[in-house]
């Protein structure tokens, strides 16, 4: 297997034990609050920071393009 074939296997499979740790850390939240709102809502953007910085690609807006 090529190195960037490994590397997007590295990510995504960091991307999903981080996306499963955090749906595990909200269920803790969402079962022991009485009112979990606010801790539920600060996880979703944490989660869809995760998702939009490793499928999404936003890292590359700010860096040289490069015509591979």
């Amino acid at each position: 297997m090529n190195e960037r074939k490994a590397a997007a296997y590295r990510r995504g499979l960091m991307t999903l034990l981080i996306l499963a740790a955090l749906t595990a850390v909200e269920y803790g939240v969402g079962v022991t609050l009485t009112d979990p709102r606010v801790v539920l809502f600060l996880i979703a953007l944490l989660k869809a920071a995760v998702i939009v910085q490793s499928f999404m690609h936003i890292y590359r807006l700010w860096r040289e393009e490069s015509h591979e």
